[in-house]
């Protein structure tokens, strides 16, 4: 995606190129090999881009084997106001050298916010997923950081686990299936950061 977009456009309004409307449309493909012809939930991001990506999922499926809703909890990191790219650089630097968790950008939110609506989400998701009659699937098309954090907060990961964590791909898909003790398992392997972290983690020991 285009970063100085940032400076002209509310994030929100931020479409898909036409690249990323095929990569969604690949993407649904992979996830009919899948899922075969089971049923599915979508819970879908309202942002512009991520409701394309649902659109290009979609188009794998015929209409009956879905429902889908969309969930606003689901909405990348907020970035605040259009900034100009100098503004914008400043932001990014500060965030990587402070820590993309706890770095609030000013104007919007810090990770650790969206870990807290995610974490508000996964309480919702729960009580669908006990309704007798969800569907079989369900399928979360939301945003790179909150993939992240979704995944730090399902497995109870830690901050520095958070922060070695790559984002996935453009429509990478990121699958967690139910094993027969209950458990879910993390079946896509996240990629590492390789840099170490910019910052120590204090370790206080009383004597």
């Amino acid at each position: 995606m285009d970063k100085t977009l940032y400076g002209s456009i509310p994030d929100y309004t931020i479409e898909l190129t036409e690249t990323g409307r095929e990569q969604a449309r690949e993407a649904g493909k992979r996830l009919k090999e899948l899922v075969g012809n089971e049923s599915m939930y979508f819970y879908v991001s309202p942002f512009w881009r991520a409701r394309s990506t649902f659109e290009g999922v979609a188009s794998a499926f015929p209409r009956s084997q879905f429902e889908y809703n969309e969930e606003p909890r689901l909405r990348e990191q907020e970035w605040g106001y259009l900034r100009c790219p100098e503004d914008f650089a400043k932001i990014c630097r500060e965030r990587r050298e402070y820590g993309t968790f706890y770095y609030r950008i000013p104007g919007g939110e810090a990770g650790s916010d969206v870990y807290d609506r995610v974490n508000d989400l996964l309480g919702s998701l729960f009580r669908d997923f006990a309704e007798d009659d969800f569907p079989e699937n369900c399928v979360l098309i939301t945003h790179g950081l909150t993939i992240k954090l979704f995944v730090m907060r399902f497995f109870h990961l830690t901050v520095e686990d958070f922060e070695q964590m790559k984002a996935p791909k453009n429509c990478g898909l990121v699958i967690l299936e139910l094993q027969k003790d209950g458990h879910y398992r993390l079946v896509t392997e996240m990629e590492k950061n390789t840099e170490p972290l910019r910052y120590a983690r204090p370790i206080a020991i009383s004597g």
